[in-house]
């Protein structure tokens, strides 16, 4: 091995380490229950997961989609980097027929052709180098099996959280990938270029009502999601920096409020597309 290649590897396993402690971070157990459940079911339905299929949800999470599959009758496989996710998803899930493993999307632990159907729901977007994870959600899919990614666009709600925590963030490492380019549907369809047919690529927004305000949509994520919980630790010695930051975030959810009615309510947009592998 080169010394290239050798301090790419290095880098690449600190940035892996760097991701599990970010989600592992915050409580996003309790996200995936009280905002982002029905994205899961939308996946499942999109994909036509029944009885009989074999599936693998990348970057699974909590099992937010893996559950919601497994009760179609599918023989469901749940991976991801983060093992205490999976310890939430498998306490929360007890009785799903759900296989739970510690993986990484970028170097899948499965021989190639082994779902009938490959999916992710929010996740996948995550992993940094998005060619190599696209790779390899192709390549575990049987010929004439189906895909399926559910992403946040760059310019929904979350997108613009993310574009808004940007400056408070440490640069990225080279070869890494925002994460909301999933949700770009030319991205999306150039990554699955000729792996992927009869692709089908629709937006659609997730309606959110449970915050009060602005302030506490800011407060929410300030101690309950991974990559904003670990940007607040970042400048947790800096009240000018929070202080910055807290408008930021607050300046997204004030934006994205759809209520006319002086009350609360956002759409938070995302991408959802399919595919059949060749």
């Amino acid at each position: 091995m080169s010394v290239t290649s050798s301090a790419h590897t290095s880098a690449d396993a600190v940035l892996k380490q760097r991701h599990r402690t970010m989600w592992a971070s915050g409580n996003y157990p309790r996200i995936a229950r009280e905002l982002v459940a029905p994205l899961g079911r939308e996946l499942v339905t999109a994909l036509g997961i029944g009885p009989g299929d074999r599936v693998l949800d990348v970057a699974a999470g909590t099992g937010n989609a893996s559950v919601p599959a497994a009760l179609t009758g599918a023989d469901v496989t749940a991976s991801d980097l983060t093992p205490e996710l999976l310890d939430a998803g498998r306490a929360g899930a007890p009785d799903a027929r759900v296989t739970w493993d510690v993986a990484d999307a970028e170097a899948l632990p499965y021989a190639d052709g082994s779902f009938h159907i490959v999916m992710s729901c929010i996740g996948v977007m995550f992993a940094p180098h998005h060619q190599q994870a696209a790779g390899e959600m192709a390549r575990v899919c049987r010929p004439g099996g189906r895909i399926g990614v559910l992403s946040w666009t760059p310019d929904g709600t979350i997108g613009q959280l993310f574009a808004a925590m940007r400056d408070f963030m440490p640069p990225p490492p080279p070869g890494a990938a925002p994460p909301p380019l999933w949700g770009d549907e030319q991205h999306v369809r150039e990554l699955f270029d000729g792996v992927l047919e009869q692709v089908t690529a629709q937006r659609h927004v997730l309606p959110v009502s449970f915050f009060s305000d602005a302030a506490a949509f800011c407060d929410y994520f300030h101690h309950y999601y991974g990559p904003s919980v670990s940007t607040y630790r970042l400048h947790a010695d800096e009240p000018d920096r929070i202080q910055a930051l807290n408008s930021a975030v607050t300046e997204v959810a004030e934006r994205a409020n759809t209520a006319t009615d002086g009350g609360f309510t956002m759409d938070w947009g995302f991408l959802l597309v399919t595919g059949y592998r060749v």
